[in-house]
């Protein structure tokens, strides 16, 4: 069980770890008033990845390979020179996930705009992926909540490395199973109900908020989109929208069991242009049975009035599916050692929380 939670936050990266007096704050943050967009603990060797956005300074990326205590600066992920007046430039580093277990050193980057980007050592250098970036269906993609499209999750199939499944907002969602060397449509059954009625179905503008796979049953996706929940049941390429979620089918994230493919977790709100609590109420929903019902978990979470929003990026669980985290843009940070049973608010001050992860 993991016993060691990192915090990216508005500013700064924040660590809390589990001792025999439950869990404390680990000593004062690292990067003191940076904003942190992603962070990563990479399974196979221990090192930590984090990017961060200093707006006028623009992204930097860091690795530290001593837990956090020291961090070591490499280049930023970056698009081909160009003087066109539209040229791509780097906003944001959204997502960082590692490569499979039989590709050490390879890391993907999702960034907006909306471009992936492959590191085959470490984070020391990054190419574009250029068969993404080329396909003739990304001129459809475009921004939902940045003014761009992005990419902020990235799945790789435990069990053939090559398989990698792409969210992209809004962009649908996409299938490589070489490596990335090429690219398929998927996500097909999505229905945004922002678009004109007959593109509404039209994979290709879709936005998936957030997708998330059960690591011993892939083929077994859950999906939080803009308009609903939704579940696949291979691998990602078609969904079937979920309904009857209470208290409300709106939100950004969703954490997947690691072993029960019925099991997911999501943090709802009201709506997109309301994006708060259901009635004031913070809870998490939780299903057990594959989507076929839902329960709303408020066991130790605030009552009336709160304004917590939870992003795609912070909520968490581990490799055990007992233990997960959540943290909201009001800096409220919560954990549950039962399956979302209960919970345990770990702080109520920190700045806005963009991402978490355990280790």
């Amino acid at each position: 069980m993991s016993d060691r939670l990192h915090v990216g936050t508005r500013k700064g990266l924040f660590h809390y770890t589990r001792g025999a007096d439950g869990w404390q704050l680990a000593g004062p943050p690292a990067f003191l008033a940076g904003p942190v967009t992603a962070f990563m603990v990479d399974p196979r060797d221990g090192a930590q990845y984090v990017a961060l956005q200093h707006g006028h300074f623009g992204c930097k990326f860091h690795r530290s390979q001593d837990n956090g205590k020291s961090w070591q600066e490499f280049p930023t992920p970056a698009y081909p020179a160009s003087d066109a007046p539209d040229a791509p430039a780097l906003d944001m580093i959204w997502v960082l996930s590692p490569g499979g277990a039989d590709q050490p050193g390879l890391i993907w980057a999702g960034t907006l705009p909306g471009g992936l980007f492959k590191s085959a050592n470490r984070g020391e250098s990054w190419e574009l992926v250029e068969s993404l970036w080329a396909r003739p269906e990304r001129a459809k993609w475009f921004g939902g909540g940045y003014d761009h499209p992005g990419i902020h999750s990235i799945i790789t199939d435990a069990r053939d490395s090559q398989h990698i499944t792409l969210g992209v907002s809004c962009g649908g969602c996409w299938h490589s199973f070489d490596c990335g060397q090429s690219w398929a449509q998927a996500g097909h059954g999505f229905n945004a109900a922002f678009l004109p009625p007959e593109q509404a179905s039209d994979p290709t503008s879709q936005d998936p908020h957030f997708i998330a796979a059960c690591t011993n049953a892939p083929d077994r996706v859950w999906c939080q989109h803009h308009c609903g929940v939704y579940r696949s049941d291979d691998g990602g390429m078609n969904f079937t929208e979920l309904h009857n979620v209470p208290p409300s089918n709106f939100g950004f994230a969703v954490a997947a069991h690691p072993h029960e493919p019925d099991t997911a977790w999501f943090a709802p709100a009201v709506k997109d242009e309301c994006r708060v609590p259901v009635d004031g109420k913070f809870v998490i929903t939780r299903t057990r049975d594959g989507g076929q019902s839902f329960e709303v978990l408020d066991n130790g979470l605030p009552s009336a009035p709160s304004y917590d929003l939870v992003y795609r990026h912070a909520l968490i669980v581990d490799e055990t599916g007992n233990r997960l985290a959540t943290g909201s843009t009001t800096g409220n940070l919560w954990l549950s050692e039962n399956m979302g049973d209960s919970w345990q608010q770990l702080s109520s001050t920190l700045p806005p929380i963009a991402t978490l992860a355990f280790s």
